[in-house]
């Protein structure tokens, strides 16, 4: 600790000899402390900022005119051009990402730089490469972060409603490109894209999910719709409701959809039942059955491939 000597100087009332009245206070001052400049007495003019004080290389204290001129000058301005990084803020991060996915495509991004660009359009600020490293590592994938329930999405610390409508937007959209681009041209004549369909819509799916495909005549699909929402290994399935549904859109085939949490997508034995029991209930009304696919993770299985439709 050390003190600051301060000399106000006061000019004398009437009465008295002219002249200027002194006077000396020491004020305490410990080091990493910030002094507070003293409070002139009414009259004075106060500054308009406090009064900073440096040290010499000997430890004596200095006022701001005997300040060394380095400790005050500002850093010589440069082009930007010249400087190592132009930008040391989000947005210049944000636009170098925004020109790598431009000029050398999609491909060129690693799954946590898709993410953390998608949550650019959520969050205008900030730096969002550590959020999607986080959110990869909790739910294990990019697609598995899309397809996460939003439940838990919000409650993961870092994401909020703009966020998290951000990624089940997204999710929505993929689903709706791929299922354009299926209803184009039959579906039997267009295996691999109806696989790519089912994978993104249910490979992800933390329970079992009952889907049904609707066919026309000329095998194009009239809407794919869930069913049924089980648990993680059983989701219940009753003809007359596929029947039903059937009749109502005129469909004249089908194929039945169902998924694997586990992602083997082995058949059960129940699901080997239930298909034989909806291929008869609809065949008595002159509705075909085509396949039932079983949906794991980066796997499939067709009930009329492996013989058992």
């Amino acid at each position: 600790m050390f003190y600051i000597c301060i000399d106000i100087g006061m000019i004398a009332p009437p009465g008295r000899k002219r002249g200027a009245v002194w006077l000396r206070k020491w004020l305490p001052f410990r080091s990493g402390e910030t002094a507070a400049a003293p409070r002139p007495p009414p009259g004075f003019r106060e500054s308009a900022s406090p009064v900073a004080f440096a040290r010499a290389p000997s430890g004596e204290t200095l006022s701001p005119e005997r300040a060394p001129e380095r400790a005050e000058a500002p850093l010589p301005a440069r082009p930007p051009a010249e400087l190592p990084f132009p930008s040391t803020g989000p947005h210049g991060h944000r636009a170098r990402m925004r020109e790598k996915l431009l000029e050398r495509g999609p491909e060129a991004l690693a799954d946590y730089e898709l993410l953390e660009m998608l949550l650019f359009f959520a969050m205008p600020k900030g730096d969002t490469k550590p959020l999607a490293k986080a959110l990869i590592n909790r739910f294990g994938s990019f697609g598995a972060v899309l397809a996460a329930p939003q439940d838990q999405l919000l409650a993961t610390r870092g994401l909020g409603p703009h966020s998290v409508a951000a990624l089940k937007l997204v999710q929505a959209s993929s689903f709706r490109l791929a299922r354009a681009e299926v209803m184009e041209r039959p579906v039997l004549n267009n295996w691999e894209r109806l696989i790519g369909y089912l994978t993104a819509v249910l490979a992800e799916e933390k329970i079992e999910q009952f889907r049904i495909l609707f066919l026309d005549t000329r095998n194009r699909l009239i809407a794919d719709e869930a069913q049924a929402r089980g648990t993680v290994n059983h989701t219940p399935v009753y003809p007359r409701e596929v029947v039903k549904r059937a009749l109502e859109l005129h469909a004249t085939a089908l194929i039945l959809v169902h998924n694997h949490p586990s992602g083997d997508p082995t058949p059960s034995r129940e699901d080997v039942a239930m298909t034989a029991e909806v291929k008869q209930a609809v065949g008595v009304l002159g509705i075909a059955l085509h396949d039932h696919l079983i949906i794991g993770r980066g796997r499939h299985l067709s009930f009329r491939r492996e013989g058992l439709l």
